[in-house]
């Protein structure tokens, strides 16, 4: 199919009006990696930049509007999902005011020469106690940027703790507790066909039940079908999480609502045999490989993956232990394994 796609391209005699050069680029931009600056020895903004247009990574997400980072991106050609910190969700939801001066102050400053894609209003809220300002937020940030006459979709990023049903993909359903917040979230997201963000991590499902899933399924390097879902085929436990997430959104009226891979990622150490640099390279790597060669997901086999791996760099202030080990770089930018986008 690949293949195929570029035959199409070369014999476009516009290649730039080709729809199959359109998915071919789609591909090329369909992965990134996540900032973190939780660490007290990293690179300034500056020479991350550099380090990422020289590993030709296209797409950033970052988690606050930080604005070193902000303005390092400009005019980089690299697009950044744009985080709001989990704290200001509250007061964004009760206040219009407050939005309009969230976007003034962290969106009109760098935009366009920045080139923000997404704007997540959150990480990993749903469920929990500001489940329940998400929405509110979202649609004052959205009005506020409608106002200024920018379109940028507006979304947030979801834990796959929100899923309460998992197994096979096909029934996957959303928990009794978020299904109340996240129904008119898909609402909205839905009616203007924007996004919603997941974090996806096979490391934490395999680690769960060790027992059950077997590690090639959940490194992505499995040579043959592992779960087969009435007629669906998986072989890598990836693809089964995402789908799993397309189809808790069918349940609740969210059929037409693309999900971007937020976050996901394999530690490379502290945590005996399974958070090893093998099994981070093999699967970081995996998802790369699969990002760009394949058309989608099983169950969505026309819809381009967009995914960002966690993260750009181990970060030393994090809780201690694998949390400090997703890092595809030390922090003096040497490779903790090689990686190629």
């Amino acid at each position: 199919m690949w293949l195929l796609r570029l035959k199409q391209v070369l014999q476009t005699p516009d290649f730039r009006n080709c729809r199959a050069a359109h998915e071919l680029q789609m591909r090329a931009q369909g992965i990134g990696v996540n900032y973190g600056l939780l660490g007290d020895n990293l690179p300034n903004p500056n020479q991350v930049i550099s380090l990422l247009k020289s590993k030709n990574v296209q797409q950033i997400r970052i988690f606050d509007p930080n604005p070193e980072v902000l303005t390092a991106a400009e005019n980089s050609g690299i697009s950044v999902i744009l985080g709001v910190r989990n704290e200001d969700l509250q007061q964004l939801s009760a206040s219009p005011a407050f939005a309009t001066n969230w976007v003034s102050t962290n969106v009109l400053p760098y935009f366009p020469a920045t080139k923000i894609k997404y704007i997540s209003a959150g990480n990993e809220v749903i469920p929990g106690p500001l489940a329940q300002f998400v929405l509110g937020a979202i649609q004052n940030l959205d009005a506020a940027l409608i106002a200024a006459n920018i379109h940028i979709p507006v979304s947030t990023a979801i834990s796959f703790q929100a899923i309460g049903q998992s197994f096979p993909p096909s029934t996957g359903a959303f928990s009794g507790d978020s299904i109340p917040i996240l129904t008119p979230l898909v609402g909205f997201l839905s009616s203007k066909k924007y996004p919603l963000l997941a974090n996806v991590y096979p490391y934490f499902a395999y680690i769960g039940d060790p027992s059950e899933i077997r590690i090639d399924y959940a490194v992505g390097n499995a040579t043959s079908v592992i779960v087969n879902d009435g007629g669906i085929q998986y072989s890598r436990l990836f693809d089964a999480m995402v789908d799993t997430v397309y189809a808790a959104l069918e349940k609740i009226g969210g059929s037409g609502v693309n999900v971007v891979v937020s976050e996901t990622g394999w530690p490379s150490a502290e945590n005996g045999n399974f958070a090893t640099i093998d099994n981070a390279q093999t699967y970081v790597n995996g998802v790369i490989n699969h990002v760009k060669n394949s058309g989608g997901t099983p169950r969505k086999p026309q819809t381009p993956i967009e995914a960002y791996i966690f993260a750009i760099f181990n970060e030393d202030l994090k809780p201690p232990g694998t949390e400090q080990h997703f890092g595809l770089f030390y922090p003096n930018q040497s490779p903790v394994y090689p990686v190629t986008f």
